[in-house]
């Protein structure tokens, strides 16, 4: 009766909306039934209970499911929720979606994500249980759920994320594979034969296979040999057949993503002796499924240990509060203002920017015990391994460094993971070029307005031997069109420390983008911290007078603007420099300030070495940018610089171009 509550939820509900995917929930309701009743640790009451165990339902257009399994056991999800199911602004979307439905932990919409993120947050609650737990008080005590299908398993990022689970012996993770045999195509064996039990052992996970998914006796066996065991992550692979209990579409793609069909309703209904109308629960189905007691009592427990734990480690429990509830360290900002001292006071160098970006996060680093580190097998090159860093290892998680591996798209989903669990900010570094593999992790940070950090270096044809393939030259424009993304590429040592302040600060992911070439030197006055933080300021300002061009940049090409600058004004010309390290932030400024540092009208010359498409949106008048709309080529640096014509002269020519065209 249990399970067939969340299977007759999600077939009224879909039926509903006319439109869903029944045949997962339908199919993982006996799965469901007996994690949620005999072993999930949460409070409906209170879904943000730190200790609490985390589901991740990665197969999340079975969404039902989840929603079904809330609603159930007490969350702030009603009958007429789920009856909104797929409508507009409703707290039932088609995907489970992080920040609009209670108990929702992850958005886990493309395949794949929801299991990678999964590995994160596994991750997370082993690194803070190392760090906070003290004898006989193990404040951080919670398993990772997660459920996940054959397209979960057949998307890349869940191989790469699996591999790391496995290495990293993540014991208190535990993925249910739905081993049904459909997707959206029909039956999978044609085009999906992987012996994933063998691929799972292989990666070092501790597989239980062979469970029928309908037998509760057989899961629950599987959950308690699962916790029992202790090295690895668990791999529960259930055969279940999609759509139970639909006469004649279960076993078949027809119940994968579409209403079963009034007629189909009924005939499941006989079939699964459910003689209640739709959205109509029995009472002893609504007293089965309550869970809010059991996870008050739960969540009052772990209290009175929590109380025992702050009285005995005070210190440790201000901190573990303070890191769970996203709030910025308070040695934060001293460290800040003291680095900020310390440039103005010091004469201005010129040094590759990855250098300047990687000596502001150790800094960072020796005040910020939550920022953890990461790279894709390319920290040394990025410079993301600094004098502060330790690496993370199987058997020792006191470090802050984790080294990925090469996958840059399963470590962008674990940082994720990691801040929707709490606790840490993640930051995984590679090239950017190779952002493209990742991308959709990137935007799924920003789709749930995480604060994920990803560092991108070697960001431009400055990459020089390696050629076009190494080369980015539309992935920043691809970036900063990512609704919600903050992309810094700065063009100074304060630039890089604004940028990582922010970063740690912000409500939602960053980017950072650091050249390896050299940056300008840059004389930077006592306004510029404030000024830098609006995205585009005036970083060189031209002699008293009317304005005659403004010249427009970031990252390593600002040192060709300030180069041009000293130009023009050679030739009597009031010339402003513009560093714009975030043009996203800018572009949200009040319109008085972007008039102030871009008066419309004013010939502006803009200069990334980059697609040129996005600066367009800044120019109020007569003015050009100069990018790249090709691909690069493999020699040096200095020389395809000099091959696509990104220089300080094609800078000054252009401007010269712009004055004598508006006096003619």
């Amino acid at each position: 009766m249990l399970a067939n509550a969340i299977r007759f939820l999600t077939i009224d509900s879909v039926q509903e909306a006319n439109s869903g995917h029944p045949g997962t929930a339908m199919g993982m309701a006996d799965i469901a039934e007996v994690l949620w009743n005999d072993f999930l640790k949460h409070n409906p009451g209170n879904p943000g209970w730190y200790d609490r165990d985390r589901f991740v339902q990665s197969n999340g257009h079975g969404s039902m499911l989840t929603y079904s399994l809330l609603h159930l056991s007490g969350y702030d999800l009603s009958l007429a929720d789920l009856r909104s199911h797929r409508k507009m602004h409703s707290k039932t979307p088609g995907h489970p979606e992080y920040g609009i439905t209670p108990g929702v932990e992850l958005t886990t919409g493309p395949l794949g994500q929801g299991f990678a993120s999964a590995v994160g947050m596994a991750l997370a609650e082993r690194k803070l249980a190392l760090e906070f737990n003290r004898d006989g008080f193990p404040i951080v005590d919670h398993h990772t759920y997660v459920f996940a299908g054959d397209g979960c398993m057949m998307e890349g990022i869940s191989q790469e994320a699996a591999s790391l689970a496995g290495t990293l012996k993540l014991d208190k993770l535990v993925v249910f594979y739905d081993d049904n045999g459909i997707s959206i195509d029909g039956e999978v064996q044609d085009w999906f034969a992987d012996d994933t039990a063998l691929r799972f052992r292989s990666a070092g996970w501790h597989v239980i296979d062979m469970i029928d998914g309908h037998d509760a006796a057989a899961v629950h066996a599987a959950i308690s040999a699962a916790h029992a065991n202790k090295g690895s992550p668990t791999l529960i692979c259930c055969r279940t057949v999609i759509g139970f209990g639909s006469p004649n579409k279960q076993g078949k793609e027809e119940a994968h993503g579409a209403p079963l069909g009034a007629a189909e309703v009924a005939l499941t209904r006989e079939q699964l002796k459910w003689p209640h109308e739709a959205f109509v629960l029995p009472e002893e189905a609504a007293q089965g499924w309550d869970a809010r007691k059991r996870g008050s009592d739960a969540e009052a427990q772990w209290n009175t240990l929590f109380d025992g734990y702050a009285r005995a480690h005070p210190e440790l429990a201000a901190e573990f509060k303070r890191r769970m509830a996203g709030e910025t360290a308070p040695a934060l900002a001293k460290t800040v203002s003291d680095y900020t001292a310390g440039l103005l006071a010091a004469a201005p160098v010129r040094q590759p920017l990855r250098k300047a970006v990687s000596k502001v996060l150790a800094t960072l680093s020796a005040h910020l015990p939550e920022l953890i580190g990461g790279s894709a097998d390319v920290s040394v090159s990025t410079l993301a391994w600094t004098g502060q860093s330790k690496s993370i290892r199987p058997d020792d998680f006191s470090g802050n460094f984790l080294h990925y591996g090469v996958r840059e798209f399963g470590m962008s989903a674990i940082i994720n993971g990691m801040v929707a669990h709490g606790g840490l900010i993640p930051f995984g570094a590679h090239y950017l070029v190779f952002s493209d593999y990742s991308r959709n992790a990137v935007r799924m940070a920003s789709l749930m307005k995480l604060r994920s950090i990803f560092l991108y270096t070697h960001d431009s044809i400055g990459v020089g031997e390696d050629g076009p393939t190494h080369q980015p030259c539309e992935q920043l424009v691809a970036l900063r069109a990512i609704p919600g993304m903050s992309l810094w590429r700065p063009g100074s040592e304060l630039e890089a420390l604004v940028a990582w302040d922010e970063a740690v600060r912000a409500k939602g992911p960053t980017v950072i983008v650091a050249a390896r070439q050299d940056g300008a030197a840059v004389q930077h006055a006592a306004g510029d911290v404030e000024a830098i933080r609006r995205g585009g300021y005036v970083v060189s300002r031209e002699a008293a007078g009317q304005l005659d061009a403004v010249l427009v940049s970031t990252g390593s090409e600002l040192d060709l603007a300030l180069k041009a600058a000293e130009t023009l004004r050679g030739d009597g010309l009031r010339v402003r420099v513009v560093s714009m390290p975030n043009g996203n932030i800018f572009a949200r400024q009040p319109a008085e300030w972007r008039q102030s540092v871009l008066p419309a009208g004013v010939p502006t010359v803009f200069v990334e070495a980059a697609s040129p498409i996005y600066w367009y949106q800044f120019l109020k008048g007569p003015g050009t940018v100069i990018g790249i709309d090709s691909f690069g080529e493999s020699a040096p640096g200095p020389e395809v610089y000099r091959h696509f014509d990104i220089t300080a002269d094609r800078v000054v020519r252009e401007a010269r171009a712009l004055l004598a065209s508006g006096s003619a």
